[in-house]
């Protein structure tokens, strides 16, 4: 029997609320002056008191709806015991036997991945190392809001574990409570590994602060590789933590792995437990709107679109966003040509996948990273623009002109056709005029074509955008052409 990986995710994520978890120091990302944003609470002065952040709760209460969890009626917070540099208290306020949510689940490729728990506690500060003989530690993130959620270990592969963590990134920017950004650390992932030929799991091993996609699955394809190399030569799988090297691509040992009566968990004596009233989870509940996976189901459904095309838009929120008010307009516009209300009709998914197509190819190239808020097309032009193109009045290459111009100035559609005269020539006089004209320019490539090669009309047709400068109808120019060869 071959060795397979038993794969669980701890995932942390730092919530966006106004004020840190438990005083009223800013909960600022952003900033860059060092230990600006601390008091004497987040720093564990004696004598200062915690006070719980009521919205921090919420954000994890309703990201433990949006995923299938239970609320329990009673959640505690715990104090966890341990010396290091950037946990200024000597201890962190967590959550140990009574979280805020658990046994939920998050659907993966048709597979439920069970989670275990989600709890919220407060994060520790930042170590900066100098590279000499000390570290300065910077307190402005000691504090700030931290969702902690554990899955089972369900996991099956590193592709898996990929995916699962990429969906629960979606989730939480989709709800609003975290921006998740991994580059600045606002997720980080934690894979526990092990390996084994039965149903008896093995080692476990933790590689700690994954802080990309690429090193989740590179990490956990590199520990189950090294486990299993490790077990076929007879050696022993030692559980401790690992960190994760990305340069080199493999983990490193770090430390053994802690249990839980390593930090000596008791309740935090400063804070009342926590009993959820109705209705405030009616409440929160109220406040979920539509979610990733219902918005892709949707969206093939009353748009007419594939999978890849639903999985681009669904993956940025605001481009989705701006997709849907676009779709907005250009049902209207359908609608008043046809008379009457014309969605889930092929008219109308056409128009959807030229409005997807643009969007996520031509638009977002030119933005090169700018978020749709900032830009300067109204999703009113820009469902005109998609009329213009639906209606045969410009070519696919005055679009990209047109689209363009759109971007520099946010100007309407028609208006820049009409002062850069780029209307699309339908006249079939002119057409045939600029036929003659490229035929007579190239008799070697109409002997070509007469022969057979196919290639030939492909590159005329293309002489004859070139001369009309992509203003004439493509389709006239093609049965005008091919009407001038066969002659």
């Amino acid at each position: 029997m071959e060795y397979k990986p038993t794969i669980g995710l701890e995932i942390h994520a730092e919530l966006k609320t106004k004020t840190k978890m438990f005083c009223g120091c800013l909960n600022d990302s952003e900033e860059k002056k060092p230990n600006a944003n601390v008091c004497p609470i987040c720093m564990g002065h004696p004598g200062t008191l915690p006070v719980i952040n009521k919205e921090a709760v919420a954000s994890v209460i309703r990201t433990g709806i949006a995923l299938n969890c239970n609320v329990p009626d009673l959640a505690k917070f715990d104090r966890k015991n341990y010396f290091y540099p950037d946990l200024p208290k000597g201890y962190q306020i967590s959550q140990y036997d009574k979280p805020l949510c658990e046994k939920g689940y998050l659907e993966v490729d048709g597979k439920k991945i069970v989670i275990k728990r989600i709890h919220l506690e407060e994060d520790t500060g930042k170590l900066m190392h100098s590279g000499e003989d000390f570290s300065l530690v910077d307190y402005n993130r000691a504090g700030v809001p931290l969702m902690e959620l554990v899955t089972e270990p369900d996991i099956k592969s590193a592709q898996e574990a990929k995916k699962f963590a990429e969906e629960l990134q979606l989730i939480l920017k989709y709800l609003g409570v975290s921006d998740a950004d991994m580059e600045k650390g606002q997720m980080r992932v934690e894979a526990n590994i092990s390996v084994s030929k039965t149903e008896k799991l093995g080692t476990k091993v933790e590689i700690k602060n994954l802080n990309s996609f690429r090193a989740v699955e590179k990490g956990i394809e590199y520990e189950t590789e090294r486990q299993k190399e490790l077990l076929k030569d007879g050696g022993k799988v030692l559980q401790e933590t690992r960190g994760w090297d990305d340069v080199k691509s493999k983990t490193f040992p770090q430390r053994e792995k802690e249990e839980a009566h390593d930090y000596r968990y008791f309740p935090e004596p400063d804070l009342p437990p926590l009993k959820h009233a109705p209705e405030l989870i009616k409440e929160i509940k109220a406040e979920i709107f539509e979610l990733p996976q219902g918005k892709r189901e949707r969206f093939e459904k009353e748009y007419g679109l594939d999978a890849r095309e639903t999985g681009v838009l669904v993956g940025d929120k605001k481009m989705c966003n701006y997709f849907e008010k676009v779709i907005s307009e250009l049902g209207d516009w359908l609608t008043s040509i046809e008379g009457s209300q014309v969605m889930n009709n092929e008219k109308f998914f056409k128009l959807a996948k030229l409005a997807a197509n643009y969007l996520t190819s031509d638009l977002r190239g030119i933005m090169e990273g700018l978020s749709f808020e900032k830009l300067q097309i109204t999703p009113e032009n820009f469902a005109e623009f998609i009329t213009l193109i639906y209606k045969g009045k410009i070519s696919s290459k005055i679009a990209k002109m047109v689209l363009i111009e759109m971007f520099k100035t946010g100007a309407d559609p028609s208006h820049i056709i009409e002062d850069q005269k780029l209307d699309q020539i339908t006249d079939v006089s002119e057409i045939e005029g600029i036929v003659r004209e490229v035929v007579a320019a190239n008799p070697r490539v109409v002997k070509d074509y007469k022969a057979g090669k196919e290639n030939a009309f492909q590159y005329l047709i293309g002489q004859i955008m070139a001369k009309s400068r992509g203003k004439a109808n493509p389709q006239t120019a093609r049965d005008v052409l091919n009407k001038a060869l066969t002659e």
